[in-house]
């Protein structure tokens, strides 16, 4: 498999499905871009066995031939992501025990695990997005790794958050509750979330609070990366914030449907990072 062309699909894979990473990972120059869509591209691998319609143990088994797959990574294959993979590590040293913990998250969401408090569920999203925010960090560099590792993990925890509270309803359809139990009953809400919507809405607001707090301490990555990592970011983190922003005005909004950004906000959101990202 030519290196390039493996680039070329884990990029046409981005572009397909990363309705609003994509606005970032398309600001940087391009070999952090390619190196950033290979990341991708395995990390939505991962995501579609467990978002899947396979019985559970066929997801199960579905995960560990990935975590097989990428321990060690083989370069040489024939799978374009893989190869594209390999080279990104080679070249940026990636963290590839990131990509082991997206699949222990994967694996939390297939066996149905539940979360009692809010550090349980802080853990999870550590998982499926701390680490990804890990492995960005790694093709984005930084003058202080020690200082931008554990804030690119804080925003990654951020973009989950806020993931998790727009698809609450079709999360609950399909039989998964991620909100902390303690927090439902500390506002009187059923915790499977099946209760009236205006009790859904108390416990969207107060997780609202809590996403927030992740924002305002992920955010304190952008000065310690350089000008187009920081459009990334900021675009990046820029369009998530705005959409937490719109659930927090009208909570009860996300019991009504799916909220979500149009396309113009998106790219207005994208041209101003990088221009502010400009000398």
């Amino acid at each position: 498999m030519n290196t390039e062309i493996a680039y070329d699909f884990c990029e046409a894979v981005t572009h397909r499905e990363a309705k609003n990473f994509a606005y970032g990972i398309r600001l940087l120059r391009k070999p952090e871009r390619r190196a950033l869509s290979a990341v991708y591209a395995l990390a939505r691998r991962i995501d579609d066995i467990g978002d899947g319609q396979a019985a559970s143990a066929d997801k199960l088994t579905g995960l560990q031939a990935i975590r097989k797959s990428i321990d060690p990574i083989d370069q040489l294959a024939a799978d374009p992501v893989l190869v594209a993979v390999a080279d990104a590590a080679r070249l940026y040293s990636l963290p590839m025990s990131c990509f082991g913990e997206i699949i222990d998250g994967c694996e939390m969401d297939v066996t149905g695990t539940s979360y009692e408090t809010i550090d349980d569920l802080v853990g999870y999203c550590r998982k499926v997005a701390g680490s990804v925010g890990r492995l960005s960090l790694a093709v984005f560099g930084s003058q202080d790794l020690e200082r931008a590792a554990p804030l690119a993990d804080a925003l990654g925890v951020a973009l989950q958050l806020t993931n998790i509270l727009r698809d609450v309803v079709e999360d609950r359809c399909a039989g998964r509750v991620y909100l902390p139990s303690d927090d439902a009953e500390s506002v009187g809400c059923t915790t499977d979330l099946t209760g009236p919507a205006p009790e859904i809405a108390r416990l969207v607001a107060l997780e609202c609070g809590r996403a927030d707090q992740w924002f305002a301490e992920g955010l304190r990555l952008l000065p310690l990366l350089d000008g187009r990592s920081r459009a990334c970011v900021a675009a990046m983190a820029g369009i998530y914030r705005r959409l937490l922003d719109r659930i927090k005005s009208e909570p009860i909004a996300v019991t009504e449907g799916r909220v979500a950004l149009p396309t113009w906000e998106k790219a207005l959101v994208a041209a101003r990072s990088l221009a502010g990202a400009r000398p």
